[in-house]
C-alpha cells in the first residue's frame, strides 16, 4: 500500500465504496453469470456463498491486500504458536489445542499442553460413560435422569447452544438443563420439575467464586440437602473449576472436579471441560466428533490461502460493512430450529471479544469495531423483524445457515424451509423496483389512483447483502466446524481493528457496583451515597417491598 497505517488503509478502501455504491447487485448478476462460482468457497462440505454482497473482484482484492498488510497470517501463526497475544492478561490463546487431532506438541510457555488436554478428555469420557450407563448413581442408588449445569457466560451459552443443536443425539431418559441467571425464577422453575434423587448438578466456574453461579449452586445444594440429607451432596455434584479447595469445601469429590487452563477464555471454552454437560447429554463419542469438526476448520484456517479461507472472507466482509459502508449491525439467521441459541452464543463470541475501544497499545481506537450481532431462526424471524431488513432505513448484512438434509423425515417441512431461506437472500439482493410493482398491481386490475398510492409502500430497495452457509446436515462435526469458523472470523476482525479480542474488562464495572450496592438493596443501615437516580430507585424499591 502506498500509505501506511490502518486509517489510511480504511480510507483506501473507500474508493471501492464510491465505485460500487450506485451499482445494484442485480445488475452485477445480470452482467456476470459466473458470479456465484467466483464468489463462493468451501471448507469440507460447508459452502460459503458470498456472491450476494456489494463486492467485485477489485474490492475483494483490496480487502485481501488489507489482510496481508495488517499481517493476519502472522498473528494467526503467533496464536497457534502459543505466544501471549492476550497482552492485557499476558496469556496465550490456545482454544484450538482443546480439539487438536494431530500428534505434534502444542506448546504454551515452552510446555506441551496436549498430555494434560488428553488426560482431561479421558477423565471426562470415564465420568460421562459411567453416568450414562448407570455405574455412577445418586445417593439413593437411582440412575440419573436429569443433568443441571450451573454456570453463566461462556460456562452456559456454549454448552446450551451445542446441547440444543445436537438434540438428535440425546436420549429421552437423560435430559440436560441449564441455569445461569441469578434471578431465582431460573433455578426455581428448573428444579420444580425434577426429582432430587435422580438429578446431577455440574457447577461450572473457573474460580468457584462467580457470584451468580455460586448463588445458584448454593440454592441447588440446599434443595438437594433438604430432600436427601447433607451426605447426599457428594453424590449429586460435579464441578468444572480450577479451585480445588473451594470445590471440596462445597462437598464435591476430587474425582468429579474437572479443570481447565488460563489460556482458555470463557467464550472459547465449550471445547474444554466446560463441555462436560454436553458430553453427558450426547455421549462422549458424539462430543469427540464435535471437537473433530472444529479441528478440521482450524486446519482450514491455518493453511488455506486467504482467497479461499472461509473465516478470512467472512471477517473481511464484516470489516467492509462495519468500517467502509458504516453498517452497524449484523444478523445471523439459521434456518434450523436447533440452532435457535446460536445467535445468542455469537453475541458473546463477537461482542465480548471485539467490543473494544482501545488498540493493543492502549490508544483510543479511531475506527468502528465490533458490530451489534443479533438474530433468530427462520422462518420465525420472517414474521417478526424481516420487515426491517427488507424495507427499513438501515442496511443489515445477514448470514443465512441451512442444511441440505434434516434429521427428521417429515416432508414437506424441510423443502419449505429451504425454499424460504433461498427466497430471502434472493429478495434482499433483488428487491422490487417501482416498475415491477406497477406492473404487478396493473395485473391485479387496480385503477391508476390506487396504483399510485400503493406503489411506494410495495417497493423493495434490494441491494442488501447476505452470506449463505450451506452444508449437508447439522452433524456434530459440522456444528464444530461452524462454531470454529465464527471464532476465527472474530479473530480476523480483531486483528484488522488492532484490538485484543481475548480480554473482557468491560464486564467488570457493573459487577463491582452491584457488589457495592447490595447492602443498600438489602437495607443494611447507612450506605455511601449514590447518584440521584440510583437513590430514587432504591427508595421506590423499598417502598414497593413494604
Amino acid at each position: 500500500m502506498a500509505k501506511t497505517g490502518r486509517r489510511a488503509s480504511f480510507a483506501g478502501l473507500e474508493k471501492h465504496l464510491r465505485r460500487l455504491q450506485d451499482k445494484p447487485m442485480r445488475e452485477m448478476f445480470d452482467a456476470d453469470h459466473g458470479r456465484f462460482e467466483r464468489f463462493s468457497a468451501k471448507a469440507g462440505d460447508i459452502l460459503l456463498d458470498y456472491s450476494k454482497n456489494r463486492i467485485d473482484e477489485e474490492a475483494m482484492a483490496a480487502l485481501f491486500e488489507f489482510a496481508r498488510y495488517v499481517e493476519v497470517e502472522a498473528r494467526r501463526d503467533a496464536m497457534w504458536a502459543g505466544e501471549p497475544i492476550n497482552i492485557t492478561e499476558d496469556r496465550s490463546v490456545m482454544h484450538m489445542a482443546l480439539r487438536y487431532q494431530g500428534n505434534k506438541p502444542v506448546t504454551v510457555g515452552g510446555e506441551d499442553v496436549m498430555p494434560a488436554v488428553r488426560e482431561t478428555l479421558e477423565n471426562i469420557k470415564t465420568f460421562t460413560d459411567q453416568v450414562r450407563d448407570g455405574t455412577i448413581r445418586g445417593h439413593t442408588n437411582e440412575q440419573f435422569t436429569d443433568i443441571v449445569n450451573i454456570g453463566i457466560g461462556g460456562s452456559d451459552l456454549g454448552p446450551v447452544m451445542v446441547t440444543l443443536a445436537l438434540e438428535p443425539y440425546t436420549r429421552p431418559d437423560l435430559r440436560a438443563h441449564y441455569v445461569s441467571n441469578v434471578d431465582g425464577a431460573h433455578m426455581h422453575d428448573t428444579l420444580k420439575r425434577l426429582d432430587p434423587a435422580k438429578t446431577l448438578f455440574v457447577v461450572a466456574s473457573k474460580t468457584f467464586t462467580t457470584d451468580e453461579t455460586m448463588t445458584n449452586a448454593n440454592s441447588a445444594r440446599a434443595w438437594l440437602a433438604e430432600a436427601l440429607g447433607e451426605p447426599a451432596v457428594t453424590d449429586h455434584f460435579a464441578a468444572v473449576s480450577t479451585n480445588l479447595e473451594g470445590c471440596r469445601d462445597f462437598g464435591i469429590k476430587s474425582d468429579r472436579i474437572f479443570g481447565f487452563w488460563d489460556w482458555v477464555g470463557g467464550r472459547y471454552s465449550v471445547w474444554s471441560a466446560i463441555g462436560l454437560p454436553v458430553a453427558l447429554a450426547v455421549g462422549f463419542d458424539t462430543f469427540e466428533k464435535f471437537l473433530k469438526g472444529a479441528a478440521e476448520m482450524d486446519e482450514h484456517f491455518l493453511t488455506a490461502p486467504l482467497e479461499q479461507n472461509l473465516p478470512v472472507i467472512m471477517g473481511l466482509l464484516g470489516v467492509w460493512y462495519r468500517n467502509i459502508w458504516e453498517f452497524s449491525t449484523h444478523a445471523v439467521l439459521p434456518y434450523d430450529q436447533r440452532l435457535s441459541r446460536f445467535p445468542a452464543y455469537l453475541q458473546q463470541q463477537d461482542m465480548e471479544s471485539n467490543g473494544k475501544g482501545v488498540t493493543l497499545s492502549g490508544k483510543r481506537v479511531k475506527w468502528s469495531t465490533g458490530p451489534i450481532v443479533w438474530g433468530e431462526p427462520g422462518t420465525n424471524g420472517q414474521h417478526a423483524f424481516y420487515q426491517l431488513i427488507h424495507q427499513g432505513t438501515d442496511v443489515i448484512p445477514c448470514d443465512f445457515l441451512i442444511a441440505a438434509r434434516p434429521h427428521e423425515s417429515m416432508p414437506p417441512h424441510h423443502e419449505k424451509l429451504v425454499a424460504n431461506v433461498l427466497a430471502q437472500s434472493e429478495a434482499l439482493m433483488l428487491g422490487k423496483t417501482e416498475e415491477e410493482v406497477v406492473a404487478e398491481l396493473e395485473k391485479q386490475g387496480l385503477d391508476a389512483k390506487a396504483i399510485e398510492e400503493l406503489t411506494p409502500h410495495k417497493v423493495f430497495p434490494g441491494n442488501r447483502p447476505s452470506n449463505t452457509l450451506m452444508y449437508a446436515q447439522l452433524t456434530p462435526e459440522t456444528l464444530g466446524a461452524i462454531v470454529a469458523l465464527y471464532e476465527h472470523k472474530v479473530f480476523v476482525q480483531g486483528t484488522i481493528w488492532n484490538i485484543n479480542s481475548y480480554d473482557q474488562w468491560g464486564v467488570e464495572l457493573g459487577k463491582q457496583l452491584a457488589k457495592a450496592l447490595l447492602p443498600a438493596v438489602e437495607g443494611q443501615g447507612d450506605q455511601p451515597p449514590h447518584d440521584s437516580s440510583t437513590e430514587g430507585l432504591l427508595r421506590y424499591y423499598h417502598d414497593l417491598r413494604k
